[in-house]
């Protein structure tokens, strides 16, 4: 019965996601000058055709020079751009799933091959070394603004809801981390400080697009410099980074996590996820993801590796315990675009692994 319950829908405000299966955001670098063309489109159609319920894009870079590189990552301003994300929407919509803009500034893990200077809460990136300069306070409302302003665009583009990345290293995640944010004004310090921007971007963001579109976070542990990385360093920190951003707006939260089974904190609970355990200090819906029918956690595969299928029963029995209410599935989606239909079928075994070489060269 609870994998027959991972097909009913799920209702967040405006949203309706008709399963719980989700695909996961995935950078792909194929939108040439930011712009989505029809390969893009019909990527994602796949996905949704595939039964994924709700499909939350790659990163969207802000409006801004500094917020992202290289320039084959989609963007989310200028008429061409639009009317490509239309395109994706349509698709996505035409085979009954939903489809949330994944909103992305990279801070001091910009590259800068380009010339252009990254900002961060402190001028370090994710090694603690020097990398770009530190935003000034008077220069916070204004980035907080770009979220604002390519959510509400989001929404007239026809998105169904948004998500804000605040994982792995980035802009909002380099303010949570005391190895990135090295402040000593009202932003920095102890983490209840940390937060406070992140905050005051959710904030912006509700304020932009009403009461009634959803918001979904994304947050983690790990670090793209920093495997071993964590900021909550037990439950009741846990509590202390997620109250204030559900408070500004935040309607559901995606905890990016390596293995969705793994224990979050083991010496509290020997078996509750980063999932379960977010779920119970914050109340709001939650999204698991983590190698999700794939044997080895993520990382960076070597060539010619091809990782494994892996049953779904812990999955299942997470879901059960009600640890999650959405799971999102990236690489087993790279490899296969009915992976969720398989699922719902019993025909698993024929998937046949993810082979990193093939799904990573382009889109597929």
């Amino acid at each position: 019965m609870a994998l027959d319950d991972l097909f009913t829908p799920l209702h967040v405000g405006s949203l309706t996601v008709p399963n719980r299966f989700a695909m996961a955001p995935m950078t792909r670098q194929a939108s040439p000058d930011g712009v989505p063309g029809a390969d893009v489109a019909e990527y994602y159609r796949r996905r949704a055709a595939g039964g994924v319920g709700l499909i939350i894009t790659e990163g969207i870079r802000l409006p801004d020079p500094a917020a992202g590189y290289p320039l084959g990552i989609p963007t989310l301003a200028g008429e061409d751009v639009l009317a490509g994300w239309r395109r994706v929407v349509a698709g996505v919509h035409a085979e009954g799933a939903t489809i949330a803009a994944q909103l992305w500034h990279q801070g001091a893990e910009r590259a800068d091959a380009d010339g252009v200077v990254p900002v961060s809460p402190s001028g370090v990136d994710g090694h603690g070394q020097p990398k770009g300069r530190a935003l000034r306070a008077d220069e916070l409302p204004g980035v907080a603004q770009l979220y604002a302003r390519s959510a509400a665009t989001a929404r007239e583009v026809g998105f169904d809801a948004v998500e804000l990345h605040g994982a792995h290293g980035y802009l909002l995640d380099q303010f949570f981390w005391d190895r990135t944010n090295l402040r000593t004004d009202d932003y920095g310090g102890p983490l209840s400080a940390r937060t406070r921007f992140p905050a005051e971007v959710v904030a912006a963001v509700r304020a932009a697009v009403g009461e009634d579109f959803p918001i979904i976070f994304r947050f983690s542990q790990w670090k793209g410099t920093d495997y071993t990385a964590s900021v909550a360093q037990d439950p009741a920190q846990l509590q202390e980074l997620l109250a204030p951003l559900v408070d500004a707006g935040v309607d559901v939260l995606h905890p990016s996590t390596r293995r969705h089974y793994a224990p979050a904190f083991p010496d509290h609970d020997s078996e509750l996820s980063l999932a379960g355990w977010t779920k119970k200090v914050s109340g709001a819906p939650v999204i698991a993801v983590g190698s999700v029918g794939l044997e080895t956690q993520f990382r960076s595969e070597r060539r010619g590796e091809v990782i494994s299928p892996a049953p779904v029963d812990r999955l299942v029995e997470q879901f059960d315990a009600d640890e999650f209410d959405i799971v999102a599935i990236g690489r087993a989606l790279l490899a296969d675009p009915a992976w969720v239909n398989r699922l719902r079928a019993n025909e698993l075994d024929s998937f046949a692994g993810y082979d990193p070489q093939t799904a990573l060269a382009a889109l597929a």
